[in-house]
């Protein structure tokens, strides 16, 4: 598997697999093992995806396997929002490495740039202190939200997770975290199918030249934006083609032509939106 380095030296998979919306009942695990057997060494979950005991499930089905050992995986999990505060983030990061069945995480990340986040980023940063977690970020925040947390704490956030799809490409938002030294994540990076992206006539035409497909296009166009993708599947056949994606390289023409898909808009909500606050807000997480 091709890595990338953070900004504290730790290595990280170029290609990542993500479970958001897979369910428990099985799915989440088999999802887990299907997609390590495929290649896969970074796995994101998050406390508010509600499979976390699965995932785990499904990373130590491997590790007994002897299919991978624990440090050739790269673990990553999320504070939900009602646990980002001073006094509720040290227990949630514990609650979530029991669920995980876990000695440490490779990457904690704030969910959402809501509640205490300076309180927890200092709980954040003391886990990454003791070896709970070997690296730490956030997810969803802006440009002046990041700088807010980096510049006043003692530890710079090493990774930002955000939405980046070629329906919504984010452009300056990468190039100033890039520039920061700040590793991107894309979530959603299909945009989960929105605007029929599978059958973008662009993307395919894309495609056609090089015998792929548009979501191979795609995550091929994310690595060279120097973005690691999340992908989701819980096909088998999906997910080994989804990581087969470093034998071509688009051309600079091809790139620019991803580029006029963009919209410049989310292709689900706005962070900034107040009712989408209240909704996070009082939003019920079952573990």
């Amino acid at each position: 598997m091709n890595t990338r380095k953070l900004s504290n030296n730790t290595i990280i998979p170029s290609l990542g697999f993500g479970v958001f919306q897979v369910p428990n009942e099985g799915a989440a695990k088999q999802a887990v093992i299907d997609a390590i057997k495929s290649g896969y060494r970074l796995i994101d979950t998050a406390a508010s995806y509600g499979n976390e005991r699965e995932v785990g499930e499904g990373i130590q089905a491997v590790i007994d396997e002897g299919i991978v050992t624990r440090e050739e995986l790269f673990i990553t999990s999320k504070l939900w929002v009602h646990d980002v505060t001073a006094d509720k983030a040290s227990q949630a990061i514990q609650d979530s490495l029991n669920r995980l069945n876990l000695d440490y995480l490779d990457l904690l990340l704030i969910h959402q740039p809501y509640n205490d986040v300076f309180g927890a980023w200092k709980a954040m940063e003391a886990a990454y202190n003791n070896g709970q977690v070997k690296s730490i970020g956030v997810s969803n925040f802006d440009i002046a939200q990041i700088t807010n947390l980096a510049e006043f704490n003692d530890i710079k956030p090493m990774v930002a997770q955000i939405e980046v799809n070629p329906f919504c490409q984010n452009f300056a938002k990468v190039k100033y975290m890039q520039e920061y030294g700040i590793q991107i994540e894309a979530w959603a990076p299909f945009a989960e199918g929105k605007k029929d992206l599978f059958k973008n006539e662009l993307l395919q035409s894309i495609g056609d030249k090089y015998n792929k497909s548009v979501a191979q296009v795609v995550l091929r166009w994310l690595y060279q934006r120097n973005i690691i993708p999340l992908a989701k599947s819980v096909k088998p056949s999906r997910m080994a083609e989804n990581i087969n994606v470093l034998d071509f390289e688009l051309s600079d023409d091809d790139m620019k032509q991803i580029e006029t898909l963009d919209t410049n808009k989310s292709q689900f909500f706005d962070h900034h939106d107040p009712e989408i606050i209240k909704w996070m807000a009082g939003r019920t997480i079952e573990y």
